[in-house]
């Protein structure tokens, strides 16, 4: 007797498909737009806030989110398929793991960042990706008549919310991370560039409670650093907020420099940044450099896709180990280690020449 194919023989989650053939694996690809816009609906919606540990037949749900129940069941089907929710036997639907992640409650919370990845612009500069590829620039100054931040702050303010609720999600998960993984015994300050509201130094000064911590990005980002780090925080005696273009100068000396998630920039930018490390902290400097990665790790599809609609909005790009460390050697770095901080981010450890 023919042994059954390992692909449809395997077991599954409940509610979720088994891996199909190539023919209809292809058929769903193309329909991947109907999988995030069922997840932005029930974003917006509020279903997973709805939806509490016991499971709720749709009627109850629909009533909750101010649906109408048919085409509420047809979105939660789509969603349990792939895993968002699970309809059981009796009809009714209940949380799965990812589910809860898009509760607004949920410490792990990706409601935002979901929100984020599918904003009306998104939608414009998807099917013009073939231009970007081959001329290699961004396609929102051809759609919106100007670059990405300012059609964000100045056409689309709802997105730009979004935007800096997502960025603060993500720097607030990750920052833990980042400080869970850094040893900085020794060191006297650390400064974060391009820090955002300074998550990543604010909980390194909770880690090492007899450091300095410096906070550099744009004025108008700085202006929203956390409370903590101002006047009045516990963190304002030993935290300095440094309001300027870090692409233009570093104006900080300090024992350790935090880069992370900047680096996406074209390349005459990142390289400037770099040399502005370099000579700010001069020799012995350490400079650690968090970044996602394209090759060879367990969050390939979430990190090329972010690749692609960085080449979409800004004409930036993710790198690989091998483009990231081309980078830094160039700018003078020795780089050492480099390790994962968690799924999707990448420590590269570096210091500037004695």
């Amino acid at each position: 007797m023919t042994a059954p194919s390992p692909a449809l023989s395997a077991p599954v989650e409940p509610g979720v498909s088994p891996s199909p053939l190539p023919s209809m694996r292809l058929r769903e690809l193309v329909f991947g737009a109907a999988c995030a816009a069922a997840v932005r609906a029930a974003a917006r919606l509020g279903v997973a806030d709805a939806l509490g540990d016991a499971p709720m037949t749709v009627e109850s749900l629909a009533t909750a989110v101010r649906t109408e129940p048919k085409p509420l069941r047809r979105l939660l089907r789509a969603l349990s398929c792939y895993g968002v929710f699970a309809e059981r036997p009796d009809g009714t639907f209940a949380h799965t793991e990812m589910s809860r992640l898009l509760r607004v409650d949920d410490p792990n919370s990706l409601r935002d960042i979901s929100l984020w990845c599918t904003e009306p612009w998104t939608w414009d500069a998807w099917p013009k990706l073939d231009q970007a590829v081959r001329t290699g620039r961004n396609v929102v100054e051809d759609l919106y008549g100007k670059e990405f931040f300012g059609y964000l702050n100045e056409d689309a303010p709802e997105s730009a919310d979004v935007f800096n609720r997502a960025m603060t999600t993500s720097s607030e998960q990750s920052a833990r991370d980042v400080a869970a993984l850094l040893d900085l015994s020794g060191s006297r300050s650390v400064a974060d560039l391009g820090g955002g509201q300074g998550h990543v130094v604010a909980c390194l000064l909770d880690k090492y409670p007899e450091m300095r911590g410096y906070l550099l990005d744009l004025p108008r980002v700085v202006g929203n650093a956390l409370p903590r780090l101002r006047e009045g925080g516990d963190l304002a005696d030993r935290a300095h907020i440094v309001p300027g273009d870090i692409r233009e100068a570093v104006p900080v000396e300090a024992d350790v420099y935090v880069i992370k998630n900047i680096l996406e920039w074209d390349d005459e930018s990142t390289a400037r940044l770099l040399r502005n490390v370099v000579e700010a902290g001069g020799p012995g400097a350490r400079v650690v450099v968090i970044e996602n990665l394209v090759d060879d790790t367990p969050s390939m599809r979430f990190s090329t896709a972010m690749d692609l609609l960085l080449l979409l909005n800004v004409g930036g790009a993710k790198h690989t180990t091998d483009s990231m460390t081309g980078r830094l050697r160039a700018a003078g770095l020795e780089v050492g280690e480099v390790q994962p901080v968690n799924p999707y981010l990448h420590a590269f450890d570096c210091r500037v020449p004695e």
